[in-house]
């Protein structure tokens, strides 16, 4: 589901990989469409690599943008610059058991304009982590 997006310290909002050059990778933006190169020298994070520290074992984003997703019944969540009281509050409704310790309000607000933008853009879907776990469990057919 968050396969190909990529988050660049330093950059705005997120960006799908586009091609490979010889020294970077080709980025586009989602927030405006816009095209450019990522040097390895650039903090690169994928999306579907990026977990949430938790009292008990670490969340990855997807399971996050989930229970927000649910929360909300697939809208916006609230609004990333409200004050840090208010966006923890909210954090420890959609995932009760985070360590508050390790995880800023700086994250919070990087989570949530991440689930933002990608339901504004349409790009999240629930259930597709799911359907590639079924398909990976199915037996296959012998030859």
């Amino acid at each position: 589901m968050l396969k190909g997006l990529l988050a660049i310290s330093g950059q705005r909002g997120l960006f799908k990989m586009v091609s490979q050059a010889k020294n970077s990778i080709i980025v586009e933006s989602l927030i405006d469409g816009k095209r450019m190169p990522a040097y390895a020298t650039s903090r690169i994070s994928a999306l579907e690599d990026i977990s949430i520290y938790t009292d008990d074992e670490d969340v990855k984003l997807f399971d996050v943008f989930k229970a927000i997703y649910e929360k909300e019944n697939g809208g916006q969540a609230i609004n990333p610059k409200s004050s840090g009281n208010e966006l923890k509050k909210y954090f420890t409704e959609i995932l009760p058991l985070y360590d508050k310790e390790r995880v800023y309000v700086s994250d919070i607000k990087k989570v949530l304009t991440w689930y933002n933008l990608l339901i504004e853009q349409g790009l999240f879907d629930p259930n597709a982590v799911e359907e590639e776990e079924v398909e990976a469990e199915e037996p296959k057919g012998e030859e």
